[in-house]
């Protein structure tokens, strides 16, 4: 049922509550679903077990002989008439990114795509300021808001053969940096050295959602150099604190 205040509840199954504030990958709709986290993680409400935020919805996992759905609904209508701010960015982060060819395997079907040259489709890509969606489909996989239009490319129609880890890849208008090796309908525009998760840190997903990224463009030799350090436990992403 739609509310007032313009988000949906919608049930998965019996101890999940999905609250959906829109249909479109937009910043000011995912300030919201961040706030909504941010805030049933500050109160700590007895009986919820884990909040999973994406681009456009928070799904809240609660366990039904604790909370009832209904009690879960009213807390949640609370919080969001209280019209919480939306958290500002924490951090603004830089990878390391290779854009060359031999790594960066789909870079001439993007070229044939957009009529763009190497250089124009480096130049979009790391001079974007991303936003930090979500992570999801598989561990680490970072998706990204901001892209240019110019590279807004529609997503393959046939799945190609698995990438390399680390790729950085675009499609359907959004950028995205993956973790492991894996077919994917999306085009493979790059590689950092980074590791976007890793579970043996204390921290092992790297950038929080809500974060801002960028990329800068390195060689061969000096990404070679960068993926040996991150191979050995060191980050080789900046981190700049915004709030």
């Amino acid at each position: 049922m739609t509310q007032q205040n313009e988000y949906r509840l919608l049930d998965a199954g019996e101890r999940a509550l999905v609250v959906e504030f829109g249909s479109t990958v937009d910043p000011a709709i995912n300030g919201k679903v961040l706030a909504l986290d941010a805030a049933l993680s500050a109160s700590r409400v007895e009986g919820v077990r884990e909040c999973v935020p994406t681009y456009r919805s928070l799904m809240i996992h609660y366990d039904p002989l604790v909370i009832s759905r209904h009690a879960l609904a009213e807390r949640v209508s609370a919080i969001e008439n209280a019209h919480l701010p939306s958290p500002k960015p924490g951090a603004r982060w830089t990878l390391p990114c290779c854009y060359d060819p031999s790594i960066a395997e789909d870079i001439g079907q993007v070229q044939d795509l957009t009529g763009l040259g190497h250089d124009r489709i480096v130049a979009l890509h790391s001079g974007a300021t991303y936003r930090v969606y979500m992570y999801g489909f598989a561990p680490g996989y970072c998706y990204l808001g901001g892209l240019p239009k110019e590279l807004a490319v529609s997503r393959r129609s046939t799945i190609r053969p698995p990438t390399p880890e680390n790729v950085v890849l675009i499609g359907g208008g959004l950028s995205l940096v993956a973790t492991i090796s894996m077919p994917t309908g999306w085009y493979v525009v790059g590689r950092t050295a980074e590791r976007m998760y890793a579970p043996e840190r204390a921290r092992p997903f790297l950038v929080d959602v809500g974060d801002e990224m960028l990329f800068e463009p390195v060689d061969l030799a000096t990404f070679a150099t960068l993926d040996a350090r991150a191979a050995a436990g060191e980050t080789v992403a900046r981190r700049e604190a915004l709030s």
